[in-house]
């Protein structure tokens, strides 16, 4: 009964994927079944009425109706004629009702059904009110005004109740057909969206499938608890590779994973996906999966992911393998090391015989000058294999105690002072004598010489490099400023890296193998403290390193080792 309603109200999805035929006839069946119930109960209760041409000819124009809903070809007619079918319906219903007279009452009623068919379809819906109006009305009085001559008033109101009520009817009827067109249309633009977007859903997931599966990289994302939500190709790869042997799978806390030594296996709670649950973010992580000759380096980072209300619903990790990275350096750094060894046995073999020979008090002015010439060049060679032989031995060990900054300062200053005069730079120490610090003498003299040859370097000449400290709470802070070339932003950020040289250093041919200012990091930073630099094309550079008054937190008179800082 309800998809019977349904379809009479033309208010539903099957109704009208309905070929336009089996609609015509499904709104013109009501009127035919009641038509023919008609006919058949008055052969049998109402036999009088079918002596009567009026109700012969009501019945005959409804067979032949019917039969036009049948046999027109609707689809291939402007949509909306089938119309005429509900219009010419009050025809048959007028001479019916007429046939009928008082034998039969109510058969006017059956005006509602074309009524409910005009109304309900929506279409010229002014235009189907004034039919459902005035078919009633001329279904009842034409026949009145065909059959009598003397026709009062009273007659025309008597029988004007019946239109009256199949028009209120129809009103209802088209408010009701109206509002539900009205929802069905917002449901429609609403299911239309939502189909646009799950349309684009799907799209951004075989997207994001493809994406992450494109990538050489293992991506893992977890949710609040630890499960796994997405694994790409690459992390199943990974995943693989740390599984013991034997096992086909296997949850994170029985993987192979180790520390970076490769050797010392990782403790659960230090695992990538347990750190990522537990809420840390971390990047840069080294682990080591798998053993023997397939174990490889991975680096892995972590990031939370946050719901509409900031709070963590998981997190997303990403493994990179950098074990072909890792064994590059592992190689530059036992290259380094190597070439190093061996050069500095023929460099001291040298420098001995250079002494040797400039003690002779014999020798030839033009002698002396090109042994002399040969002596500063194996000076700049040996501290140069000096550089890469303490890069290549990793962080230094350093002994802070209380020293004297400014005396280690003088040392410096008094060491670089031939050099600043022949390039015709000055240097001026602002440091008083008695200003305390933390520090290994011997490793901060080594950065302040370092730092004070690369100021006198690149300083033009008529130039001024300047030397100062400042006591802060908790700290010292030390300067060392220039008037030199300067380097850009993008220089100035990569400066302490190994090997690192500005384009205009190279440009300018200035000796130099980019080691220095990476050590002097190296010793600040097992000094517990940071260095900077702060530089300008043109107008020169300034580098300020902090030494701490107790690095890590240590007890005065405490050293720190290279095995403490790395615990």
């Amino acid at each position: 009964m309800d998809n019977v309603l349904s379809y009479l109200t033309f208010n539903t999805r099957q109704f009208h994927e309905m070929s336009m035929r089996s609609r015509v006839l499904l709104s013109q069946a009501p009127l035919s079944i009641t038509t023919a119930l008609l006919a058949v109960g008055s052969v049998f209760f109402h036999p009088v009425v079918w002596e009567t041409a009026a109700f012969q000819w009501g019945i005959a124009l409804s067979v032949a109706l019917l039969l036009a809903c049948a046999l027109t070809p609707w689809d291939k007619l402007p949509y909306g004629l089938f119309l005429i079918i509900p219009v010419l319906d009050f025809i048959p219903i007028g001479l019916l009702r007429y046939g009928a007279d008082v034998e039969i009452l109510g058969v006017g009623l059956m005006a509602v059904f074309p009524v409910l068919w005009l109304t309900a379809s929506g279409l010229h819906p002014r235009l189907a009110l004034a039919v459902s109006l005035l078919g009633p009305f001329a279904m009842i009085w034409v026949p009145l005004f065909i059959t009598r001559t003397d026709i009062r008033p009273s007659d025309l109101t008597q029988s004007a109740l019946l239109p009256t009520i199949i028009f209120g009817i129809a009103v209802t009827i088209r408010v009701m057909t109206a509002s539900m067109m009205d929802q069905q249309r917002a449901m429609e633009e609403k299911d239309h969206a939502l189909q646009q977007l799950l349309q684009r859903s799907a799209q951004r997931e075989r997207l994001l499938n493809a994406t992450v599966n494109t990538v050489d990289v293992g991506l893992l994302a977890i949710d609040a608890d630890g499960h796994d939500i997405l694994f790409n190709r690459r992390q199943h790869e990974i995943h693989r590779a740390g599984l013991p042997e034997g096992v086909d799978d296997a949850p994170e806390k029985d993987l192979l994973l180790f520390s970076p030594d490769g050797v010392t296996p990782m403790p659960p709670e230090l695992r990538p996906a347990y750190r990522a649950v537990a809420g840390q973010t971390f990047s840069d992580y080294l682990i080591r999966v798998g053993t023997g000759e397939d174990q490889r380096v991975l680096s892995a980072s972590a990031r939370m992911m946050l719901d509409e209300s900031g709070k963590r619903e998981g997190a997303v990790v990403a493994f990179n393998d950098v074990t072909e990275l890792v064994n590059a350096l592992n190689a530059k750094e036992e290259f380094v090391a190597m070439v190093s060894h061996e050069l500095r046995t023929p460099l001291t073999v040298i420098v001995g015989y250079l002494e040797l020979l400039l003690d002779d008090d014999d020798l030839p002015p033009e002698t002396e000058a090109s042994l002399n010439v040969i002596a500063r060049n194996v000076s700049r060679l040996r501290r140069l294999v000096d550089d890469l032989l303490t890069a290549a031995s990793g962080p230094p060990e350093v002994a802070p105690v209380l020293s004297d900054l400014g005396g280690i300062a003088a040392e410096s200053v008094a060491a670089i002072a031939s050099r600043g005069k022949e390039a015709g730079v000055t240097i001026v120490n602002e440091i008083p004598a008695g200003t305390i610090a933390r520090c290994d003498p011997a490793r901060i003299g080594q950065v302040l010489d370092n730092l004070l040859s690369n100021a006198v370097k690149y300083s033009p000449a008529g130039g001024t490099v300047t030397v100062r400290a400042q006591k802060m709470p908790g700290s010292v802070i030390c300067e060392v400023e220039d008037q030199g070339m300067g380097m850009s932003p993008e220089d100035s950020a990569e400066v302490f890296s190994k090997f690192f040289r500005t384009s205009a250093v190279r440009q300018a041919a200035i000796p130099g193998v980019g080691l220095g200012l990476a050590i002097v990091r190296s010793i600040v930073e097992e000094h517990g403290g940071q260095i900077h630099c702060r530089s300008e094309l043109g107008r020169g550079t300034t580098f300020t390193f902090e030494l701490p008054d107790n690095p890590q937190g240590q007890e005065p008179g405490m050293s720190r080792s290279v095995s403490e800082a790395s615990q």
